[in-house]
């Protein structure tokens, strides 16, 4: 009952869905970054026809304007900007479960003028662990340190996505703070596309940005925006997609999650509407039977290698790397570990991205989580 792989790349309003007679149920529509961690996704929906991924290269900020705008029922994408966006009232959406539960790359004796070919020679892969951003500057930048940064325009590839709330993560990290405590403003610079931010680092036109959802080389990109007059200085990227520009990067350092990388989110819509309510759970399911087959030993040393490799063109000592060190849920994905949840609002009003209740009483988890789609643990 398999069928070709439905990729939307401009979705339209979900009203233009159709149905057919053997497949009465319209379809889900379900946003997602194209990269490698979306491989167990992509598979099921190689062979499952009642549902459609829509694809959303720019990322999570990307992911909730389509969720706002009633262009796809679920999403997956990161962890914080999807609880930032549900407290900001980006879009009307609930967390259903939890994709992949993470992976970190981190680097040992890193010189700050290494070049970007130096700095993967000295990453070593820490199973289980969070999600790594590369921090990386232009190749002839002056920037050497984190702290070099501060007070620099910083690149984000829109109002809202995690590239932003990261961006204030790292400001926490490194100090940035008033005599209160709080992150000072950041000043950031809408760029959109990877291939902005690259020419932007490297352009000694302004200060800095920073995005951390990835391309791979052969996605397609939109039109370069010429017309932004402020180039950038730092780029934070996922490590596995920025290596292949090595040749026009220069890294730095590191700035890792706290919490679990990847969370899958249902609209409001669909969680109130009985027969879509249905379908998502059976969707759900569905993906934990695709992640525990793409995730066997047996398959990390074959199979899904070679999708990895084929589908986005990695070579394979990459795939290995990333295969042994990449974590997706093991007791399936309708599961939303409390302490991801809490530590995760922490962070991000520690960072100034999230202000705390109003009440005075802390977060209600179940703000957050359809309970009755997910579990929370």
């Amino acid at each position: 009952m398999g069928t070709a792989l439905a990729l939307v790349g401009d979705p339209g309003p979900l009203s233009t869905v159709m149905t057919s007679a053997t497949n009465p149920t319209p379809k889900l529509r379900i946003g997602y970054v194209p990269e490698h961690f979306s491989s167990p996704l992509l598979q099921l929906a190689a062979r499952e026809p009642s549902i459609e991924l829509v694809s959303c290269p720019s990322g999570t900020g990307q992911i909730m304007t389509a969720l706002k705008e009633g262009h796809i029922h679920l999403a997956i994408a990161l962890t914080e900007a999807l609880t930032a966006g549900i407290v900001h009232k980006k879009a009307e959406y609930k967390i259903v479960g939890t994709y992949v539960t993470s992976y970190v790359l981190v680097h040992s004796a890193l010189a700050a003028r290494a070049s970007a070919a130096e700095y993967f020679e000295t990453i070593r892969l820490l199973p289980s662990s969070p999600l790594n951003w590369a921090v990386a500057v232009g190749k002839e930048s002056k920037y050497q340190t984190l702290q070099d940064l501060k007070g620099e325009k910083i690149g984000i590839s829109r109002i809202g996505s995690g590239s932003q709330v990261m961006a204030s993560y790292m400001a926490l990290q490194q100090g940035w703070v008033d005599a209160d405590g709080k992150v000072e403003p950041l000043q950031f610079e809408v760029l959109d596309t990877f291939k902005n931010l690259r020419d932007g680092v490297n352009s000694g036109k302004a200060a800095a940005f920073v995005r951390p959802t990835p391309h791979t080389p052969h996605h397609a990109t939109p039109p370069d925006a010429d017309h932004h007059p402020l180039p950038l200085s730092i780029q934070m990227w996922e490590h596995f997609t920025t290596k292949p520009y090595l040749s026009e990067l220069r890294f730095i350092s590191h700035v890792p999650t706290p919490w679990a990388s990847w969370i899958i989110v249902a609209s409001s819509g669909v969680l109130s509407t009985p027969s879509q309510k249905t379908h998502l759970i059976s969707f759900l399911k569905d993906l934990t039977l695709s992640v525990e087959d793409f995730d066997s030993e047996a398959s990390r040393k074959g199979k899904s290698k070679e999708f990895v490799m084929n589908q986005f063109g990695y070579p394979e000592v990459d795939v290995v790397s990333w295969l042994e060190g990449v974590s997706y849920p093991k007791n399936g994905v309708q599961k939303v570990e409390r302490k991801t949840m809490q530590l995760t609002l922490e962070t991000l009003e520690q960072a100034g991205v999230l202000e705390p209740p109003a009440n005075g009483q802390g977060w209600d988890l179940e703000d957050f989580v359809d309970t009755s789609v997910a579990q929370l643990v």
